[in-house]
């Protein structure tokens, strides 16, 4: 057990890191926990990946983002949030993972679990969520999708030259992977559930990929469902009923991601059984539970591509002006 927090921060991603900037300059105690690295979401991210976005969008805490592109890439986004975590002496507990969080009188315990199943417990007057979504994919639920040539994450293209993959998705992640792969001499074919692709694919991409599909370069079938897996091929239903085979080497399944509302619940938030939105304060970002904040996309709910590293960023202000104001109260 630990002394009394101020504010606690669970995730140590851009968000999580501009809350506790935010925490710091208010002269806060503050502890941010993070499961894996810092910013370990986009540490997860294909090593050769651009950002959509440009690198003004991706500053915190007033530091410069220096990139030689408009775009940034991830090495650059990494190193950035590394000198942006030292220049503000950010005190984060790597690889700890939160597994609880429960309210007392005036405070909140928050138990976690590290390395070699180290277990930990603090006190904390207030708590941020800010744990993003990537960790959780949304699954197919069909038979096979455990099998180890399917991932629900995207790399490296050179592995898969010469070989035959499916994507499945039609958003920006599977646009990307599909037009990754077939440039580096992989046979992509792009099945999706919806009639056409994705309106959320960024405009530079779609183009790109609508012409790949026009030459046949990458085929695509839409208006269709996979429904198993096997260790050599794919089987697809058409909106009509009709079935039929794809061969498959290697499949990635981008079919997006989810935040963990289990957590969240337990902890006490209230979710619209619809849209899994929490319950939220906008201006303060606090929940139906006293002194418990959301940060970030979590906010979203399922609707994750509201809430961006761009706009996120400003959450920790909202949050910790609210803090200040409840500590100062008798």
């Amino acid at each position: 057990m630990v002394d009394m927090i101020d504010v606690l921060v669970i995730g140590a991603g851009p968000t999580g890191l501009a809350c506790g900037i935010e925490a710091e300059r208010a002269g806060l105690n503050l502890l941010i926990i993070e499961k894996g690295c810092l910013v370990n979401s986009l540490f997860n991210y294909p090593p050769g990946m651009t950002f959509f976005t440009s690198r003004e969008r991706l500053e915190i805490g007033d530091l410069p983002l220096p990139s030689l592109n408009v775009k940034p890439t991830r090495a650059e986004a990494l190193e950035y949030y590394r000198r942006v975590a030292e220049r503000y002496r950010l005190p984060i507990h790597y690889h700890e993972r939160a597994t609880s969080i429960e309210r007392r009188d005036h405070f909140f315990e928050v138990a976690t679990e590290g390395l070699w199943d180290r277990h930990r417990t603090y006190q904390t007057k207030s708590v941020i969520i800010a744990t993003g979504y990537y960790d959780l994919p949304n699954l197919l639920g069909i038979p096979g999708e455990d099998l180890p040539h399917v991932s629900h994450y995207y790399g490296d293209a050179h592995a898969f030259y010469q070989r035959k993959v499916v994507v499945i998705g039609a958003a920006n992640s599977a646009a990307v992977a599909s037009l990754d792969l077939y440039r580096h001499g992989a046979e992509v074919t792009l099945i999706h559930r919806g009639p056409e692709l994705s309106r959320h694919i960024k405009y530079w991409i779609m183009p790109d990929l609508r012409n790949r599909i026009k030459e046949g370069s990458i085929r695509a079938f839409f208006d269709c469902q996979v429904k198993q897996i096997t260790r050599d091929h794919v089987c697809v239903e058409k909106s009509t009923g009709e079935t039929f085979h794809v061969e498959a080497d290697f499949v990635f399944a981008l079919t997006g991601y989810h935040p963990d509302f289990d957590f969240i619940c337990k902890a006490g938030v209230e979710l619209d059984p619809a849209t899994m939105k929490p319950l939220c304060n906008p201006k303060t970002l606090e929940t139906n539970v006293p002194n418990l904040y959301l940060a970030g996309v979590i906010i979203a709910g399922k609707n994750t591509n509201e809430i961006f590293i761009e706009n996120g960023r400003f959450h920790g202000k909202q949050i910790i002006a609210d803090v200040k104001r409840k500590l100062a109260e008798p």
